[in-house]
C-alpha cells in the first residue's frame, strides 16, 4: 500500500512498510524513512508507484482550469475529494486527486486552506481584486525585466533617469528600479555604482561622493529657511583700535582680526577681535537651530556647505571697511621681555580696516624681511610686533610639552592649496610655518586657552579640549569635555574653542558662556545659557563630536579624490615620493598618501619614485608600485625626523590655527583624526 501525505506544510507519496496503531512507517521514493500519523494521510492507494504519482500528479495539475474550478466549487467549507468528482467525473483515481490538492493548495488566492484535506473558494469580490494584484505585479516584473536588460546592455532606462542618485543612496531596496539595477550589477559582476556610472546614471564618481554625503547629512536639502539675527545691544561700546585680518583669499567667514596700540613704558597692546554672533543669536532661536543642526561649516576642495544663512554671516563676519560687533581679548605685553602682564575682555564694535590675505603677503612677509624690516605692506609694524610675540608664546608652549615629556612641535614645509575650476583641479604648494601663520595660530590658541580659564574663573561651564597622557607612554588622545583640563599636545593649562563662532557650533556656544561673564561678572553663573552640570551641554558635545568628525571625514575623502583626479588629469604616470612608514609613502608634489605593496624596507625620509599602476575614482583609491630609489637620508637625518613620525597622519588639510594646534596634537596622537579650523579649510577652496 502507498500514502499520499502532507509534512511540512508540503505533500508527499510513499511506500508503506507498517503500521503501528495510527502511524505509518514510510518509505519515500528517495529512500528516506518517515513516519507519518494517519490524520496526515490524504490518499491511500495501491497503483501506481509512490514515485510515479508524485511524477503524474505535477503534471495533471498544471492543466487544471483553475477558473473553472473556483466556479464548480461550493461557497462553504468543502472536503477536497467533493469537488473533485464533478471536475474530473469518472476518472477520478489517486492520481487525479493528489493532482487536485496540489492545485488547489498552490492556488490560495482562489482556495484558503481550512484543515487537512478542507478548503473554501474565495470571496469573488476578493479573487477579483487578487487577481488584479496578481496581474499588476507580473506586468511590474515584465518591466523590470526590460530594465534589467537595457542596464546589462550598457543603456540607462529612461525611468531610472531621474532616480539614479537615489537608488545609490538611500534606495527602497523593494522597489523594482533597485532590483533591476541590483541583478544587472550582479550578472556583470561590478557594484551598482559602477554600473550606473558605466550607463550615464551619474555625471562622475565626483557627484556620487557628494550626493552619498549629502543624503546622509542633508537630506532635506543645504538650503536655508528665511530668518534675521536679533539686533545688537543698543549699548555696545565702540573699540579704539583699527583690527585687521589674516586669511585666504577666498575666506568670506571672517572671525579673527587683530589690533597692536603702542602703550607707555615699553609695553604694547594686542587686541585679538572674534566675530560676536553670539550677540545677535540666542539660544533656542530660529538661528540657533540651524547652527545647532549643522554645528559646523562643511569644507571641502571647490565648495562649502557653511553653518549659517549668508545674511547672517554677512553681518557679523570681520569684513573691512566698517565696525563690527565682536568679543576681543586684550593683552598688555612687556615688548622687552614679551610677557603678558595683563588681560582683559571686552563686547564691543571694532573698526576692521583691512582684510590682509596669505596669497598676497606670505612672499613679503618671511621671517628674513621681518629681521631686516624690509618690505612695504599694509599693518608693517602691527605684523612685526606681532611676530615677535608669536615667537614667545611659541616658546613657552614648547616648554610647557617639554614638562609633559613631549618633544618639540615638527613642522612639514609644505602645506597645499586645492583650486576647483569644474572638472578641473590646481593644487599649489604653500609654505607652512610661515610668519602670518605662526602669528595667526599663536594668537588663536593664546585667546581660546585665555578664555577657557576666564570661564573657569566665573565658575561657568564651557566646551574644552582636553588631551592628557597622565605620563603614559603611546598615543594620547583628545577628547572634549565640559570642565577644564590641560591639553598637553598643545602645552596649555585648558583650551577652549571660541575663535571661530561662525563655523563652528562649540564656539559659539563657548561665546554665548563668555559674553554672560563678561556682562554679569560674579553672576554669570546664574545668567549663562548654560548652567553647570546642563544635559544639554553634554547633548552639544556629543552630538558636536560625531558630526564634526564625520564632516572631517568627508572633507579627507575628497582631498584624495582630488589628488587622484589631478594624477589623471596630468596624465602623470610616475611620481616621487618619500617613505613614511613601513610601505606608507607621501608624494611629493600633492598631499597624498598610499600604500605601496612590496615597496620593500627603506629608512623613514628615502626619496623614491613610483609607477602609477591604477586609480579608480569611484572607491577612491590607487595602486602605485616602486620603480626605483631616487635617493636616501644622510646617516644624521633619521634622528632628525623621528621627531616627525606624527606625520603619518596626513593634515595636509590644516593651516592658520590649526597647523600649529594639530602638529602639536598629533606628535602625541596618532590614532586620532587631525584638527581641523574654516580658516585651513576655506584656503583650499
Amino acid at each position: 500500500m502507498n500514502v499520499f501525505f502532507e509534512e511540512s506544510g508540503s505533500f508527499k507519496a510513499g511506500s508503506v512498510l507498517s503500521k503501528q496503531g495510527d502511524a505509518f512507517q514510510v518509505e519515500l521514493p528517495g529512500g528516506r524513512r518517515a513516519k507519518v500519523r494517519a490524520k496526515d494521510v490524504l490518499i491511500e492507494f495501491d497503483k501506481p508507484a509512490a514515485g510515479e504519482l508524485m511524477q503524474e500528479a505535477d503534471a495533471i495539475a498544471q492543466d487544471i482550469d483553475l477558473d473553472f474550478l473556483w466556479e464548480c466549487a461550493p461557497d462553504d467549507e468543502f472536503p477536497f475529494a467533493s469537488l473533485g468528482a464533478d471536475y474530473f467525473g469518472d476518472k477520478f483515481g489517486p492520481t487525479e486527486r493528489a493532482a487536485l490538492v496540489l492545485r488547489m493548495h498552490g492556488a490560495p488566492v482562489y482556495f484558503r486552506r481550512k484543515g487537512r484535506g478542507q478548503y473554501q473558494r474565495a470571496p469573488q469580490e476578493q479573487l477579483q481584486m487578487a487577481l488584479a494584484s496578481l496581474e499588476r505585479k507580473r506586468q511590474q516584473a515584465l518591466v523590470q525585466a526590460g530594465w534589467e536588460e537595457e542596464l546589462k546592455a550598457g543603456t540607462l532606462p529612461e525611468a531610472l533617469k531621474d532616480k539614479a542618485i537615489g537608488l545609490l543612496t538611500k534606495s527602497d531596496k523593494n522597489s523594482s528600479e533597485y532590483k533591476a539595477l541590483e541583478a544587472a550589477a550582479a550578472a556583470h559582476g561590478i557594484s551598482q555604482a559602477r554600473l550606473m556610472l558605466e550607463c550615464g546614471g551619474i555625471a562622475s564618481a565626483r557627484a556620487l561622493h557628494e550626493a552619498r554625503f549629502l543624503s546622509e547629512f542633508f537630506p532635506h536639502g543645504i538650503g536655508f529657511p528665511s530668518v534675521q539675527p536679533g539686533g545688537l545691544p543698543e549699548d555696545l561700546p565702540e573699540a579704539d583700535v583699527e583690527a585687521f585680518s589674516i586669511d585666504d583669499v577666498t575666506t568670506t567667514e571672517i572671525d579673527d582680526a587683530f589690533s597692536v596700540q603702542d602703550l607707555a613704558d615699553g609695553r604694547v597692546r594686542v587686541g585679538i577681535h572674534i566675530a560676536a554672533p553670539a550677540l545677535g543669536i540666542a539660544r533656542g532661536d530660529g538661528i540657533d537651530g540651524i547652527a545647532r543642526t549643522r554645528l559646523s561649516t562643511v569644507y571641502m576642495p571647490g565648495d562649502k556647505i557653511t553653518m549659517l544663512p549668508d545674511n547672517v554671516v554677512d553681518v557679523f563676519t570681520l569684513a573691512e571697511g566698517g565696525l563690527r560687533p565682536a568679543l576681543s581679548l586684550y593683552i598688555i605685553v612687556n615688548r622687552e621681555t614679551q610677557e603678558i602682564v595683563a588681560t582683559e575682555t571686552r563686547a564691543e564694535r571694532v573698526f576692521v580696516k583691512s582684510n590682509l590675505r596669505h596669497n598676497h603677503l606670505d612672499e613679503h612677509v618671511t621671517e628674513e624681511t621681518l629681521a631686516a624690516g624690509t618690505g612695504d605692506y599694509p599693518h608693517k609694524e602691527d605684523i612685526a610686533v606681532l611676530w615677535l610675540l608669536a615667537q614667545a608664546l611659541f616658546e613657552k608652549r614648547q616648554q610647557a610639552r617639554a614638562t609633559y615629556g613631549l618633544k618639540r612641535e615638527v613642522q612639514r614645509n609644505n602645506d597645499f592649496n586645492f583650486y576647483v575650476e569644474g572638472e578641473h583641479i590646481t593644487i599649489t604648494p604653500r609654505r607652512r610655518g610661515s610668519p602670518l601663520d605662526l602669528i595667526v595660530a599663536e594668537l588663536a590658541i593664546l585667546a581660546n586657552s585665555s578664555w577657557g580659564a576666564f570661564l573657569n574663573d566665573h565658575g561657568v561651564p564651557g566646551i574644552y579640549r582636553s588631551q592628557r597622557g597622565f605620563g603614559v607612554p603611546g598615543p594620547k588622545h583628545t577628547r572634549m569635555q565640559t570642565t577644564p583640563a590641560p591639553h598637553e599636545g598643545l602645552g596649555v593649562a585648558q583650551y577652549a574653542w571660541s575663535t571661530s563662532p561662525l563655523r563652528r557650533y562649540v564656539d559659539l556656544v563657548n561665546q554665548w558662556q563668555l559674553l554672560a561673564c563678561v556682562q554679569h561678572g560674579v553672576t554669570a553663573k546664574l545668567a549663562a545659557p548654560f548652567k553647570p552640570k546642563d544635559t544639554d551641554l553634554f547633548a552639544v558635545v556629543q552630538g558636536f563630536d560625531d558630526t564634526y568628525n564625520a564632516y572631517a571625514d568627508h572633507q579627507r575623502r575628497m582631498e584624495y579624490f582630488w589628488c587622484l583626479r589631478w594624477l589623471k588629469q596630468e596624465n602623470r604616470k610616475q611620481v616621487p615620493a618619500s617613505v613614511i612608514k613601513d610601505d606608507l609613502v607621501r608624494l611629493e608634489e600633492i598631499p597624498l598618501i598610499l600604500h605601496v605593496p612590496g615597496l620593500g624596507v627603506h629608512t623613514r625620509g628615502t626619496r623614491v619614485m613610483l609607477e602609477v599602476v591604477s586609480i579608480d575614482e569611484l572607491t577612491v583609491e590607487a595602486s602605485c608600485r616602486l620603480l626605483h630609489v631616487i635617493d636616501a637620508p644622510s646617516a644624521a637625518a633619521p634622528a632628525e625626523e623621528e621627531e616627525g613620525e606624527d606625520e603619518i597622519i596626513d593634515t595636509t588639510d590644516l593651516s592658520a590655527e590649526s597647523e600649529t594646534e594639530v602638529q602639536a596634537e598629533a606628535s602625541s596622537e596618532t590614532e586620532s583624526p587631525p584638527e581641523q579650523t574654516g580658516d585651513a579649510q576655506e584656503s583650499k577652496q
